[in-house]
């Protein structure tokens, strides 16, 4: 009698929990699904649409009916799509490269994450957003600054630095899909060269795939593999950048363990991936839903963003960001002249 008093107690608040979230996650993924269809249509980065229509439904981010969906759509489902990126992921493919092509994608990381923390600082910019940014620079735009996010202390000011993030390199990443292949010629690369190159430096998975193959099907397929690669250095960088964070958290509450379980996940589905557990169809699925997992984050954190917060962060952040950008491209370049 009590295991079907506790079965139905059970039952009863996890009712009452899908109750309360379900209208600001049924919000969140309509703006996801109004953002896809415009990108789609219209052309232009999806992320970017998602963001900017849930900026014009500020107004419901508090609401009690909205509010702890729209904040369950911020965190949670933001974990899932960042986690579910693994399938997409093996490790023959990255071996495939060559260990020079591994070690310039690597170096540029680092290069980038170091270097461009230190630039944002002097810019007089926040530590958080300094890393925040430099990470999503050298990793995979939008997606590393999710993930990179939810290591850093949670407040306010860090939701703010997370959408502005998010814009800046969603933007940049727009305009290198446009510039960079017309550079790619002018260097007068070769169609692998220029694929490295794009995969190497464009921050967001679809404007890598975009800017590949306007070269060629060899620069398209190369690009992709590199930008891979790239996301694969999202775990160790998220890790380190925990560890080297977390004295800064001085409560137990808001302490963040050092391989949070959506990385776990993360490396879990690399690793059934590389050794062919999970098949074609179903990393394509993965792969799907990760994506609008990570539309309908991004749709909340739009939600949760006024114009006003927006407004007083001034030009630093994208002075930072375009500088951080011009040094991964330029560290690029040069190891591919050299090599």
């Amino acid at each position: 009698m009590q295991i079907h008093e506790m079965l139905r107690d059970k039952y009863e608040d996890v009712v009452a929990n899908a109750r309360l979230f379900f209208p600001g996650l049924i919000l969140s993924a309509t703006i996801a699904l109004a953002a896809s269809y415009l990108s789609e249509h219209y052309g232009g980065p999806a992320m970017l649409f998602a963001l900017l229509l849930g900026i014009a439904f500020n107004y419901l981010a508090e609401s009690p009916n909205t509010g702890p969906g729209i904040r369950f759509s911020s965190r949670y489902i933001l974990r899932i799509g960042v986690a579910l990126l693994g399938a997409r992921i093996t490790w023959g493919e990255v071996q495939d490269l060559g260990i020079e092509t591994v070690g310039l994608v690597v170096g540029g990381v680092i290069v980038t994450l170091t270097i461009g923390t230190v630039i944002a600082r002097m810019l007089k910019l926040p530590r958080d957003f300094a890393i925040l940014s430099a990470g999503a620079v050298a990793i995979c735009g939008a997606s590393a600054a999710l993930a990179i996010s939810s290591v850093l202390a949670h407040n306010e000011e860090s939701e703010r630095n997370t959408i502005t993030t998010v814009i800046g390199v969603t933007t940049l990443s727009t305009l290198a899909m446009m510039v960079y292949p017309l550079l790619a010629t002018m260097l007068d690369f070769d169609d692998k060269a220029a694929g490295i190159f794009i995969g190497a430096t464009i921050h967001d998975v679809a404007q890598v795939v975009g800017a590949g193959y306007t070269i060629s099907t060899e620069a398209g397929d190369t690009s992709t593999i590199v930008k891979l690669l790239r996301v694969s250095c999202l775990l160790p960088a998220v890790v380190a950048i925990g560890f080297a964070t977390r004295r800064s958290r001085t409560t137990s509450a808001q302490r963040v363990p050092l391989l949070p379980m959506f990385l776990v996940v993360f490396v879990m589905l690399v690793a059934a991936n590389s050794i062919g557990w999970i098949g074609t169809d179903l990393a394509a699925a993965l792969g799907t839903i990760s994506r609008w997992c990570l539309l309908c984050a991004v749709s909340a954190l739009g939600i949760r963003t006024s114009i006003g917060s927006l407004a007083v962060v001034g030009p630093r952040p994208l002075i930072a960001m375009v500088l951080q950008t011009v040094l991964l491209a330029a560290f690029v370049i040069t190891a591919l002249l050299i090599l």
